[in-house]
C-alpha cells in the first residue's frame, strides 16, 4: 500500500520564483510517477502585504524593497522569463507592470480549496498576472478567473 505525501507550498501568486519552484516540482512528481500520492495544499503568503490597493510599478517597487536598478530589472526579467520557457510556463513582463495586493487572492485560494480547485486557481492567477498582464487585485478579473477555472464567482466573491 502506498502512502500519501503531504506537500505544503507556502507562495504567493506574485512571486515569480514561486512558479518556477512549482513547476519544477511538477516535473520531479511526474519523473518519479508519485502524481497519484502527492497531496498538494497551497499556503497564503503575501509577500507585500502593506502594498496598496492601487499597486505599484514592478521596478519601483523592487528598487525601494531591493535596492534593484533598471539594469538589474532588466537581467532578472530576462532570467526569469528563460527559466519559465524552461518549464513551459510565460512570463510577458512590460515596463507599466504592477506589483498588485494578493490579499483577496489569498482569500479566494482558501474558497477554491473548499471546492477542490485550489491548484487550478493557484495557476490561474500565475498566468493571468504574469502571462497575460491582468489585475489579480481587481475583483471583477478574479472572478473571471474563477469562472475559468469552473467555480462560481458569485458565490466566492462573497467569500
Amino acid at each position: 500500500m502506498s502512502q500519501t505525501i503531504k506537500l505544503d507550498v507556502v507562495s504567493d501568486v506574485v512571486c515569480p520564483w514561486c512558479i518556477i519552484g512549482y513547476k519544477r516540482l511538477e516535473q520531479a512528481i511526474r519523473e518519479l510517477g508519485v502524481e497519484d500520492r502527492i497531496d498538494l495544499e497551497w499556503q497564503p503568503f503575501e509577500l507585500n502585504p502593506h502594498m496598496p490597493l492601487e499597486g505599484q510599478n514592478l521596478r519601483e517597487h523592487l528598487a525601494e524593497k531591493y535596492g534593484t536598478t533598471k539594469e538589474d530589472s532588466i537581467r532578472t526579467r530576462e532570467q526569469l522569463t528563460q527559466l519559465g520557457q524552461e518549464v513551459g510556463f510565460t512570463f510577458d513582463y512590460s515596463d507599466e507592470m504592477k506589483m498588485l495586493n494578493t490579499f483577496e487572492a489569498n482569500i479566494l485560494l482558501e474558497y477554491a480549496k473548499e471546492q477542490g480547485k485550489q491548484t487550478d486557481l493557484k495557476l490561474r492567477l500565475f498566468s493571468a498576472f504574469f502571462g497575460e498582464g491582468k489585475d489579480i487585485s481587481n475583483r471583477e478579473v478574479l472572478a473571471n478567473e474563477l469562472a475559468a477555472i469552473g467555480l462560481d464567482s458569485d458565490s466566492a466573491i462573497a467569500v
